[in-house]
């Protein structure tokens, strides 16, 4: 009498399981932190944004960096993120930048 054998083993379909859960052990740390690194990404990059904005509007200004929210000279910072730039007096003149993410706890500074 020959037997035909038709679909998995409990075995087999255990060590399937087991297999994807290594696999998905090793892969979730991996993307665990990408929305942080999103967000800083995008404070970065506004940052870097307002430091080209900041020399052009120096070099129309005699020198002079603007102060304040950035948004309000005409800068466009990203969704979620508020940029606050303020000048810093003295020679030689300089400023300074934070970026806040609203959806995250820490800041981005520039200087």
């Amino acid at each position: 009498m020959v037997r035909s054998r038709k679909g998995f083993t409990l075995i087999e379909l255990l060590i399937v399981v087991v297999i994807i859960g290594i696999l998905a052990a090793i892969a979730i740390p991996k993307f665990a932190n990408t929305k942080e690194k999103a967000y800083v990404a995008s404070m970065k990059a506004d940052l870097r944004n307002l430091a080209t904005y900041q020399e052009s509007y120096a070099a129309d200004s005699s020198g002079v960096y603007f102060s304040g929210n950035g948004s309000a000279q005409g800068f466009q910072n990203s969704q979620n993120v508020t940029v606050t730039a303020t000048a810093v007096p003295g020679p030689p003149a300089s400023w300074t930048a934070v970026a806040v993410h609203s959806l995250r706890q820490r800041r981005a500074t520039r200087r």
